[in-house]
């Protein structure tokens, strides 16, 4: 089953994000306290376990929020997902609205590894309803 097992927040845009007991989303806004939300497409970002692992593989001591994703997930493959796609996590309902992003500055896990999983491999919502988010929810993708 999918689920979250991080959620994280920064106070600056560029920055790791550190991890926290809990978050809560506002409709139209996003995360309470990140420095991503506002309105506009990209109010949560998600990066899958298997992502990081991956960068964990090359040799990089990475983890949880390090490329600055708001929701570490587990169990779904989030870059095949299709944009418009809906997921309810606990109170919460998201919709996808972009897979991956363009880095305009490279950042520092790029230079320590030569590449970086979040350009591919991250995806991004907006919030369509609020509420908490803790790790060990559980991530359902909503039928069209």
């Amino acid at each position: 089953m999918a689920k979250v097992i991080a959620t994280c927040v920064s106070e600056n845009k560029g920055e790791r994000k550190t991890p926290v007991e809990r978050v809560e989303l506002r409709p139209a806004h996003g995360i309470v306290g990140d420095a991503h939300a506002g309105d506009w497409h990209r109010q949560v970002s998600l990066l899958a376990q298997e992502s990081i692992a991956k960068m964990q593989a090359l040799g990089l001591d990475v983890d949880k929020g390090d490329f600055a994703e708001n929701l570490t997930t587990e169990g779904i493959d989030l870059v095949s997902l299709p944009l418009g796609t809906r997921l309810k996590i606990g109170a919460t309902l998201l919709e996808v609205t972009q897979i991956g992003k363009e880095c305009h500055n490279r950042c520092a896990i790029y230079y320590q590894a030569g590449d970086c999983v979040m350009p591919k491999e991250g995806i991004f919502a907006r919030v369509i309803e609020g509420g908490i988010i803790n790790p060990g929810d559980d991530i359902a993708q909503l039928a069209d």
